[in-house]
This record gives structure tokens, C-alpha cells and sequence, in this order.
């Protein structure tokens, strides 16, 4: 899976803040919603234009991301 297809940043969609690829829906959303209980099955209706696959595509790689031996190169970008 390459991240890039999953998430697109573009000046002309939404300011360039990263989406879905082939919608308008930040990516953030995602883990808003997640973050204060909504379950995936509730925010896939609220957001028909993502796929399952892709929003479970998208935790996979942040779970790699997070649990990745290299976290300190992580912690080096977001600082």
C-alpha cells in the first residue's frame, strides 16, 4: 500500500489540507470523529464519497507508522 494513493494534498482542494484521494474529505475527520466515539460504520455514512477499504487502508498505515522502529525519525519531522 503506498500512502500516497490514499491521501492527496493539493493547493486546489480544500487549502491543501490532506483528504481522501478522489473526495473533498480531510483526512483529520477521520480521526476526529474516531476520537470522540463515533464508530467507522457511522462516519462511512456521514461520509459516503470514502471507502471502507480506504479509511481502514489509512488506520493500517498510521498503526505503521506509529509502532515503526524508526518513531524517532517521527518524532524529528512533527517537532
Amino acid at each position: 500500500m503506498d500512502i500516497r494513493s490514499l491521501i492527496t494534498i493539493d493547493k486546489e482542494i480544500l487549502g491543501g489540507q490532506p483528504v481522501f484521494t478522489g473526495t473533498r474529505v480531510p483526512v483529520e475527520t477521520l480521526f476526529d470523529h474516531l476520537e470522540v466515539g463515533v464508530s467507522l460504520d457511522k462516519f462511512l455514512d456521514d461520509f459516503p464519497s470514502v471507502t471502507h477499504q480506504q479509511a481502514v487502508d489509512l488506520l493500517e498505515a498510521a498503526n505503521k507508522i506509529l509502532t515503526s522502529k524508526n518513531l524517532e525519525q517521527l518524532y524529528a519531522a512533527v517537532a
